[in-house]
């Protein structure tokens, strides 16, 4: 029996995704993967959509972290300095991407889980002046907890400062107002909500802020967005590309397209979410959060009286599910259930059915 995979992705493949896999291999300078790697471009920005002549998709061979760490990188300057939010393992990542690369900042932390602290935000914008850019999770899987982004761009906006998006667990299927939250670039990943296969990551990036960077040196070589946007805008590619996950990603785009595109997959996973809520509250395990609070893409629940994750993870793995632990202290105490990727409402309710039985 394959395993159902309720972790924040890797996903579990569509047929359809699977079998593009297997088209013909492609040599990285030829016409017909320049030809993919634009279909591609055109299909990301078409997402929530986004004309061309003011974004940029930016397509990388990596991890979501990889796109966080180039969009890090390539997007604050010397001179500049960005307020890294912090709520959560994701934010922290963001702060130790700038501590690494020496990139000069400031953090806003709050302990995982908690509601970013407007007043907060605005005590530190209004009182640092020197100060380019914020950098925030949007939806922060440590807890599941969705970020309220409209809420803190428009205190961003107050005071002319973009926003720098983590939205590798966000993009595909929550809402994400490029334009109103004044965001300069979005990093994002294609094995999460597009359904993909580990391996591409991307950056939305608006042209007019990487454009403001052309005069910086760059940080690093492999990562420079800069130098990934000329060879593309120039149906090149500064290094070789995974040719078969581009195959993947491409599918996939075209699948959540037909699919009713990012405002059905975000009801699609939120029917999905509250089969789990609902089922798992019948059984007396609480959500960590009120579902207003939650992303649709992931949720976190409470360990069931008695019983360890170690425990529960083998016997639901026994049973053809794989969940997902908490992170750090929260191992203990809590475990985290994503409906990304080719699942079936039956699949969920058996899933409950089989928490019901072990605990």
């Amino acid at each position: 029996m394959p395993e159902i995979l309720l972790n924040p992705g890797p996903v579990v493949l569509s047929e359809r995704v699977r079998h593009a896999m297997l088209r013909p291999d492609l040599c990285h300078r030829e016409t017909e993967f320049i030809e993919l790697q634009n279909s591609i471009r055109h299909d990301l920005l078409n997402v929530y959509p986004l004309p061309e002549d003011k974004w940029a998709a930016i397509l990388m061979t990596g991890s979501g972290t990889a796109a966080m760490e180039a969009m890090m990188t390539s997007l604050v300057p010397d001179h500049g300095k960005v307020l890294i939010i912090e709520n959560g393992v994701y934010g922290e990542r963001l702060s130790k991407i700038a501590e690494i690369h020496q990139i000069n900042h400031m953090t806003l932390h709050h302990e995982w889980g908690d509601a970013v602290d407007l007043k907060l935000l605005e005590d530190e914008l209004q009182y640092h002046e020197e100060l380019s850019h914020v950098a925030v999770v949007q939806h922060e899987t440590t807890t599941g907890r969705l970020n309220n982004m409209a809420d803190i761009a428009a205190v961003c906006a107050k005071y002319n400062l973009p926003v720098l998006l983590d939205g590798v667990s966000s993009f595909g299927a929550e809402d994400i107002e490029f334009d109103d939250w004044n965001i300069a670039a979005c990093a994002a990943t294609a094995n999460k909500c597009l359904h993909a296969v580990p391996g591409t990551c991307f950056v939305i990036c608006n042209r007019n802020a990487l454009n403001e960077m052309q005069t910086t040196k760059p940080r690093t070589l492999y990562l420079d967005l800069s130098s990934y946007l000329k060879n593309q805008d120039a149906n090149g590619t500064p290094f070789t590309q995974s040719v078969q996950t581009f195959y993947a990603l491409s599918e996939a785009l075209k699948e959540l397209q037909d699919q009713g595109g990012q405002k059905e997959r975000q009801k699609n996973y939120w029917n999905r979410l509250n089969i789990v809520r609902q089922g798992l509250s019948k059984l007396g395990i609480d959500a960590l959060m009120q579902a207003e609070d939650c992303s649709s893409v992931l949720n976190a629940f409470h360990l069931p009286a008695g019983i360890n994750y170690e425990t529960l993870h083998d016997e639901l793995k026994r049973n053809g599910f794989v969940i997902y632990a908490g992170q750090g202290d929260l191992s203990q105490t809590l475990f985290r259930i994503s409906c990304m990727g080719e699942i079936s409402e039956q699949e969920l309710e058996r899933f409950v059915t089989v928490m019901g039985s072990i605990v």
